[in-house]
């Protein structure tokens, strides 16, 4: 389960976020386990049903207006209650600093108190964007993940099928390679998977009798990228003559990467196959379906008209004795 602590928060994020710590150090042990935020207007009221303790809590001006109005026994009471639900940390926007003895009571509780220059919009839209990242599903799979005309190819098969051979010759093409041997794949969406790189690997590829290449050094930074949102998967497979092969493309096939549909093109292996070649045609088709073009069903139609067009005119003639 994904989880982030809140030391490394402000260690790693400090500048970004503008923040600055209050209180003791004692609450940075404490640990993030979600990526929602909430901003606790009615627990300052006194009504804590439902109160999502788990969240990052966040504190604008109105909430804090709110709380210089309290009298000093109704301070402690609300903020004994509110930080006694052993949040896991509190940020107030816009530099605002609480009175001492609501520091001193989340001291007691050893829950950080941060305070941020940014607006709380602003605050909130950041805070939201980089936890969304650092707890979205994510898993690794083997394969080679290559940005062919800005279209995200995912190249899956056996090993040694030829799939970094695949994306060697299409870097050479102009292409960009993103990822090799590994691919981390992150769902930032529900209908959209990214997929980066290893941090051990980088962008170096594996070729068999040759060994290990680093692409950047080789290709210039024009041949790579850090990321790129995998939009088809190309399995390659060993050509066999007993199984029969998709011919006319009606049907668009899918596989699912972190229960997200992703179209599928299963593509055979045969000596004299340039599938660097159809790599690209491949690209470029995802290209034109996106754009409402269906090749498969446009020919087919086209195909259909005509024979019916034979058909009715061969019934004329036929009938036709003069």
């Amino acid at each position: 389960m994904p989880h982030l602590s809140v030391r490394k928060l402000y260690k790693d994020r400090k500048d970004y976020f503008d923040f600055t710590l209050l209180n003791s150090e004692a609450g940075l042990k404490k640990m993030l386990l979600t990526a929602e935020i909430h901003r606790p207007g009615l627990a300052l009221t006194g009504f804590f049903e439902r109160f999502p303790n788990q969240r990052t809590m966040i504190l604008g001006q109105t909430e804090m207006a709110y709380v210089s109005d309290w009298s000093p026994e109704l301070l402690k009471e609300r903020t004994e209650a509110i930080f006694g639900m052993d949040i896991p940390l509190l940020i107030i926007s816009k530099g605002i600093t609480p009175p001492i003895e609501f520091l001193a009571i989340a001291d007691k509780h050893e829950t950080s108190v941060f305070s941020s220059r940014l607006t709380t919009s602003e605050l909130t839209n950041r805070l939201s964007g980089f936890l969304d990242l650092i707890f979205a599903p994510s898993i690794t799979r083997h394969g080679t993940l290559v940005d062919v005309y800005g279209v995200g190819l995912m190249y899956t098969g056996k090993s040694g099928v030829g799939k970094s051979e695949v994306a060697l010759d299409l870097i050479e093409r102009g292409h960009r390679l993103v990822a090799d041997d590994v691919i981390k794949i992150t769902r930032k969406s529900p209908d959209l998977v990214v997929g980066t790189g290893s941090e051990l690997l980088g962008h170096h590829m594996e070729i068999r009798g040759i060994g290990i290449i680093d692409i950047e050094k080789l290709f210039g930074i024009r041949a790579i990228r850090l990321q790129k949102r995998i939009e088809v998967e190309v399995h390659l497979t060993y050509w066999d003559d007993s199984l029969e092969y998709e011919r006319l493309g009606m049907e668009d096939r899918y596989t699912t990467l972190l229960g997200v549909p992703i179209p599928i093109v299963n593509v055979p292996i045969s000596p004299g196959k340039n599938i660097t070649v159809i790599s690209e045609v491949i690209a470029m088709n995802h290209m034109l379906k996106i754009y409402g073009e269906k090749t498969a069903e446009e020919f087919s139609k086209r195909l259909a008209e005509r024979i019916h067009r034979q058909t009715m005119t061969k019934e004329y003639l036929e009938s036709d004795y003069e």
